[in-house]
């Protein structure tokens, strides 16, 4: 594995087989993630995207193949350790928001680190650090439905990165808002990789959200066909963007 990798799949292969259908989703798929990269999966509905982005994030088990994390095979990992591990290592930001309807912002961006068993007074500083921290810690203790939704998915980013994580991985993070928030989720999620080093993986359909990454991997078909390499640097902390 490459000493700068954070992410590396070597030839992971899933297929689901309700029986009467069968659907081999990835088919052989070798993919590195640097670390501090900000890199989009992309292509057609059903080519293989978040199947891709459930396994290597251990949500899902491949059925061949290898996936390493920060020099840990996930496979190598039993059930405990894995949710265990993605806990401690990683962030999720979905394209719903995946948020508890009855908590305030803050009570959902600390409900990670009370699972954590962290105790409640520095669980709810660093929630309201988090919120802090993606501009809208004001809007602390509303409950969803009295935010917009760039203000959902900034609380969603806050809860990814609650637990100092060394890879975010968003599902089609923009997919649920309109173009101007959507460009300023994608705007902060760089300015996240860029000034606090941290990687992120991004599925997305969404064009104008792959051109804001380092790396755009499109799939097809189960397989990754292309990896368009961008101009666009990535290590800018100290800089204007």
């Amino acid at each position: 594995m490459s000493t700068s990798a954070i992410v590396e799949a070597r030839s992971i292969v899933k297929t689901y087989d309700t029986g009467a259908v069968r659907v081999d989703a990835l088919r052989g798929v070798d993919l590195t993630l640097e670390r501090g990269e900000m890199a989009a999966i992309m292509g057609p509905s059903g080519c293989g995207k978040t199947t891709l982005l459930n396994c290597l994030s251990g949500l899902d088990a491949v059925d061949a193949g290898e996936v390493v994390i920060e020099g840990t095979s996930l496979g190598e990992m039993s059930d405990r350790e894995r949710t265990d591990y993605r806990a401690r290592h990683m962030g999720f930001v979905f394209q719903f928001y995946n948020l508890m309807p009855v908590l305030t912002a803050v009570e959902n961006v600390e409900l990670p680190l009370l699972l954590a068993r962290v105790g409640a007074k520095p669980a709810r500083q660093k929630a309201l650090d988090a919120l802090e921290l993606v501009g809208i810690a004001d809007r602390a203790g509303h409950v969803p439905d009295a935010l917009s939704g760039g203000e959902r998915q900034r609380v969603t980013i806050a809860r990814s990165l609650v637990n100092d994580p060394a890879i975010v991985w968003a599902d089609e993070p923009t997919g649920d808002l309109d173009s101007e928030n959507a460009q300023e989720i994608v705007a902060l999620m760089r300015r996240l990789n860029v000034e606090r080093g941290l990687s992120f993986l991004i599925v997305t359909h969404d064009i104008a959200v792959g051109r804001k990454t380092d790396r755009i991997i499109r799939m097809l078909d189960g397989v990754v066909v292309e990896e368009q390499q961008l101009e666009v640097p990535h290590v800018l902390a100290g800089h204007a963007a």
